[in-house]
């Protein structure tokens, strides 16, 4: 009878210590279901990883000081030339609200709850853009 007890009283325990959960797989990377938060982590370490170095990245970024100055220079006179193209169509208080024509270019601009809203359409292309410059 001892035995039975013993027996019995191993089988319970062991069958109470013997607990078992399901194995789910989940992928971490985000293109193959993973969670998207872990986007940045997995492209920081991708980087870290690779130590293949292009050569003519340092020239591509650096340029020449000569390449720098003209680069430089010719953003200056489009901006100078731009805030004069401005200020010749749409007077000395910049943008106001109205359609405004300029080439292939029919500007609206509009006041609404968001802030300024400058639609442009490209009649020549049929393309269509909308910038919202908010109130502050």
């Amino acid at each position: 009878m001892k035995k039975i007890t013993t027996f019995a009283f191993l089988l319970f325990f062991s069958f109470n210590f013997c607990a078992a959960q399901d194995f789910v797989y989940k992928p971490k990377n985000p293109a193959f279901g993973g969670d998207t938060f872990n986007y940045n982590w997995l492209l920081s370490s991708a980087q870290t990883q690779n130590l293949i170095e292009d050569p003519d990245l340092l020239e591509r970024t650096q340029g020449s000081t000569l390449d720098n100055f003209t680069e430089s220079l010719n953003r200056q006179l489009l901006s100078q030339l731009s805030r004069q193209l401005i200020t010749a169509q749409f007077g000395e208080n910049g943008l106001e609200n109205g359609n405004y024509t300029v080439g292939d270019f029919q500007i609206d601009i509009s006041s609404s709850i968001e802030g300024l809203v400058i639609s442009i359409l490209d009649t020549g292309a049929g393309e269509q853009t909308q910038v919202i410059i908010p109130y502050f």
